[in-house]
């Protein structure tokens, strides 16, 4: 958050922009584009809600042009993955006069939690879309047409497509074969469809024991795909559900769920990540069968595969991150440190950021790794624009100007001031005072300086026996000052700095420029300094591919990835300042990057502020 008076000049957001902006093309756009000009989906109807065939006759021609859906399983939080398939699929929709469901695809009765569903759709809402669409709240969950699916099954059946198979799980995997074998036939297969359907039955009705028998369809066992050798359909698993409680003892596998949902749901392009294209064939042999039976609208849905985010020194297993949550490796879910979108919220990533990220690194039908560093490029190119700046001293030393009473006043301050920010003069000033005593950053002293260095060094003489003189540096929109030396303890620990302010050097005063200097540094005033905790955050992992080679990833954790730094701040930042800063306020402090005030520990009089991105990226060279 910011001043109503900064928030008014800030740059339009790139997702606003791109409403403007030709979207680039992909594959997936000219699939729609091509079905949108063949009228593919032209006389499609839509009941109001999800149905079966006859429940959308009854309805009007559909006002969507197109209908897609994000459909996460609430049994985790969401990664930047996930941002990208929810930038995509609501971002297509919205662009080609469409809309986008939000569906819980909660068939999974033991992983799933409301907790998960509550912090979905708040990514989702924080990521800038909806799923109100023409006067209806277009928010699903699969578990609401487990009626429709035991019917489709009951349908298949019928048809002698599907029966009950009670061979143990390892014959039944036997007998799928394998990539050179062609599977056999299970000794239940040639059952009736009167004797399945009894069966099936028995098995809804809580006669049967957990995974005594399923239900398979019967398609090819000798199929070159072994996803078509007879899948699994219906298991029984007694186990209380979130949303339709003890009533199922009996559960569909998803991938017979999923193109149910899409089918009732009217979704006409079902985009999904490459590893489900081996998926593709049953799901169009089961569509094909249930709209023969009529069960289903025609034309049903058509599922269509992209490149999973592949991101360097990134996990995207739920799996993985929550043993790295439960294993207390990271402080939860929402640790800056984790590519969970709530963690990356936290961080100081900005909904602008991540939708430009997926634009740019767009959809693609191979695998590739995309460079960390491309989103954080994204991030300091959504917060340059729009981040009031501040001077911060992380690692501080305090610096003495020893001549400041006789050149200023005893005990005088001296007003300083500087821009909210630099390309927004009328957003106003920032305030503080400078006086005889500042806080520095510590690596601004050498004593012993190295080539190239232009900050406080003593006079001295170098290694090769050269007299050098004391530097003089410019305190960043203050005054000019000559380096004395350095007050040091038993340990040899610099605990002061000493230098001698130069007369009428203020910044933006006559012959303020009258004293040339190589080195500017930042500081922040002893007296009105705001004491703040400053987090420093790094990638979580050492390597750009944690489990590259097989290794446990475990082994790669970065142990430097968290500094907590005791830090000072300049006093605009502090409750009452001109830029004062609030939970979730971005901004930059200069010379050391983009910082974000906590979210959740940040509180007025106690600030703690988290690195998002630095000013240049460290990691890509």
């Amino acid at each position: 958050m910011t001043s109503p008076a900064f928030s008014k000049a800030v740059a339009p957001a790139p997702a606003a922009l791109d409403k403007e902006a030709n979207k680039p093309s992909n594959f997936l756009r000219q699939i729609i584009e091509k079905d949108l000009a063949e009228g593919t989906y032209a006389t499609r109807r839509w009941g109001g809600s999800p149905g079966d065939a006859a429940h959308h006759a009854s309805g009007p021609l559909d006002p969507a042009k197109v209908r897609l859906r994000f459909p996460p399983e609430p049994n985790g939080y969401l990664h930047v993955g996930h941002a990208k398939s929810i930038c995509l699929n609501f971002g297509l929709a919205r662009d080609y006069g469409g809309v986008c469901h939000l569906r819980f695809d909660d068939t999974n009765p033991e992983k799933e939690d409301t907790e998960y569903v509550d912090s979905i759709k708040d990514a989702v809402h924080w990521l800038g879309f909806d799923w109100c669409n023409h006067g209806e709240t277009n928010l699903y969950q699969a578990s609401d047409y487990f009626d429709f699916m035991y019917r489709a099954a009951e349908y298949l059946i019928g048809a002698g497509h599907a029966y009950v198979d009670e061979q143990s799980a390892e014959a039944m995997r036997l007998s799928r074969g394998d990539f050179v074998k062609p599977g056999t036939d299970s000794p239940f297969r040639s059952r009736t469809p009167a004797e399945n359907l009894a069966r099936f039955r028995e098995m809804r009705d809580g006669h049967l024991p957990d995974g005594a028998a399923v239900l398979r369809a019967r398609i090819d066992m000798a199929s070159p795909n072994i996803n078509l050798r007879d899948p699994a359909i219906y298991r029984i698993r007694r186990a209380h559900h979130h949303n339709t409680g003890d009533k199922w003892c009996i559960y569909p596998m998803y991938t017979f769920a999923h193109p149910i949902e899409d089918a009732l749901e009217q979704i006409t392009h079902s985009i999904c990540t490459l590893e489900f294209e081996d998926q593709r064939p049953f799901y169009d042999w089961l569509l094909d069968r249930l709209a023969e039976g009529g069960l289903i609208s025609t034309p049903h849905p058509r599922q269509y595969e992209f490149a999973r985010l592949n991101l360097t020194y990134v996990l995207t297993s739920k799996r993985k991150l929550a043993q790295l949550v439960n294993e207390k490796r990271v402080n939860g879910w929402d640790d800056p440190r984790m590519p969970t979108i709530v963690g990356l919220r936290r961080r100081g990533y900005t909904p602008e950021a991540l939708q430009l990220f997926a634009e740019r690194i767009g959809v693609t039908k191979s695998d590739s790794w995309i460079d960390y560093s491309t989103l954080e490029g994204c991030l300091r190119e959504t917060l340059d624009g729009s981040a009031p700046r501040a001077m911060a001293v992380l690692d501080p030393v305090k610096l003495v100007l020893t001549n400041w009473d006789d050149v200023m006043g005893l005990g005088a301050l001296d007003d300083c001031s500087a821009p909210i920010h630099p390309h927004h003069p009328e957003l106003g000033k920032r305030e503080f005072k400078i006086g005889n005593e500042v806080w520095i950053e510590r690596s601004d002293y050498e004593e012993t300086p190295p080539k190239g260095f232009f900050r406080l060094f003593p006079a001295h003489t170098n290694a090769s026996g050269q007299a050098i003189a004391a530097s003089k540096v410019r305190l960043k929109y203050g005054h000019v000052i000559e380096c004395v030396g350095a007050v040091k303890d038993a340990e040899g620990l610099i605990t002061e700095v000493h230098a001698k302010l130069l007369p009428d050097t203020k910044s933006g005063t006559p012959g303020s420029d009258s004293v040339k200097v190589k080195g500017v540094i930042t500081w922040v005033g002893v007296n009105d300094a705001v004491p703040a905790e400053v987090r420093l955050y790094d990638r979580l992992f050492r390597e750009a591919q944690p489990e590259g080679g097989g290794v446990d990833f475990l082994t790669n954790l970065n142990a430097d990835s968290l500094k907590v730094m005791n830090a000072y701040v300049e006093p605009s930042l502090a409750s009452g300042g001109s830029i004062e800063a609030k939970a979730d306020d971005k901004f930059q402090f200069e010379r050391h990057g983009y910082f974000v005030a906590d979210r959740v520990d940040h509180v007025a009089g106690k600030p703690v502020f988290n690195l998002a991105v630095g000013l240049k990226d460290s990691w890509g060279k």
